[in-house]
């Protein structure tokens, strides 16, 4: 499956994005963290999950998307399924469980926004197993490109890549978490695109490194890349994007933000570049405009920026 047999240019229908989707809880200290007492903070609630989270971005960049997650039978339930419907996102293949409560993440940030800790609770996820990938073949029929997070267990991966396969379509995927990303190692060299975090990148490719580091960030994507993926990013944080593929690789600095909230930040850049290598725009250009997605969402107090839009990432480029 090489790059000129699964490549995103030009392909058509809707994404079809897999995964997490819940209720983001979000603590910014107002101070230093004081342990074993309450500390004051600034708190915020919104959705999220990545699944979720590359949906929606997806849906305000204008490209049809289709969410195939689980939430709960309860209230947090119903409210996420409508926002999502008013954002845009085909929800009708959604999963209601009554067995386990709509997912929900806590994250603890800093006085100065960078994330010092973070809790979730996506036991709704377990809902979406093989069977239930299997019930809903028919989305892989139309779809563009499939797109997963980690949150889901290594049986329904191996079954979302399985279906994909069958149905000529390109994967892309994010690793989530540092304890989540080996789910994808047996996986790489079905990958047609993965977003790794820098930690995620050194479990991923056998060799850690800080992310300080860009020179080791590309040499961990053409680790991976040499495992069989068609293109990879390692994401940087303040210091950018690694990225590389069988052709080239390079890096792009990041986009300067003052820091409200980092939740989403990836995704977004997720987003921008799977939007952009759909319409045509080179790996290159697709990555920078996924730093300005990111820029902007650090910038917004919640998961995904709700203005989002092609020109206002080109606009945010020439700042």
């Amino acid at each position: 499956m090489g790059i000129s047999e699964l490549s995103l240019k030009g392909r058509e229908g809707p994404a079809l994005v897999i995964g997490a989707a819940g209720v983001d809880f979000i603590g910014r200290l107002k101070g230093k963290l004081s342990p074993q007492t309450s500390n004051p903070a600034f708190i915020h609630t919104a959705y999220g999950g990545v699944a979720r989270n590359v949906a929606e971005n997806l849906a305000h960049l204008g490209q049809p998307v289709t969410l195939l997650t689980a939430v709960g039978e309860d209230e947090a339930g119903d409210q996420l399924v409508q926002q999502a419907e008013e954002a845009g996102i085909d929800m009708n293949a959604v999963v209601r469980t009554p067995v386990q409560p709509t997912s929900s993440y806590i994250g603890i940030l800093n006085a100065s926004g960078e994330r010092e800790f973070a809790l979730d609770d996506m036991r709704s996820i377990a809902a979406l197993t093989p069977q239930c990938i299997h019930e809903n073949a028919s989305l892989f029929d139309d779809a563009c490109l499939v797109f997963v997070d980690a949150n889901l267990s290594k049986e329904t991966l191996r079954s979302v890549v399985s279906l994909a396969r069958k149905a000529r379509l390109p994967v892309c995927a994010d690793p989530t978490s540092s304890t989540l990303a080996l789910r994808l190692k047996k996986l790489l060299p079905h990958l047609c695109l993965i977003t790794p975090s820098a930690a995620e990148a050194g479990i991923l490719s056998g060799h850690p490194f800080e992310a300080t580091d860009r020179h080791q960030a590309s040499q961990a994507a053409k680790s991976l890349v040499a495992q069989g993926v068609e293109i990879v990013l390692v994401t940087l944080a303040e210091f950018g994007v690694a990225y590389a593929t069988s052709e080239t690789s390079g890096s792009v600095p990041a986009i300067r933000a003052e820091v409200n909230d980092p939740t989403g930040a990836g995704d977004a850049l997720t987003s921008a570049v799977l939007f952009a290598l759909l319409n045509d725009i080179p790996l290159d250009d697709a990555v920078r405009l996924g730093t300005a997605a990111a820029s902007l969402t650090l910038c917004h107090v919640g998961a995904v920026a709700p203005d989002l839009t092609l020109q206002k990432l080109y606009d945010h480029l020439l700042l």
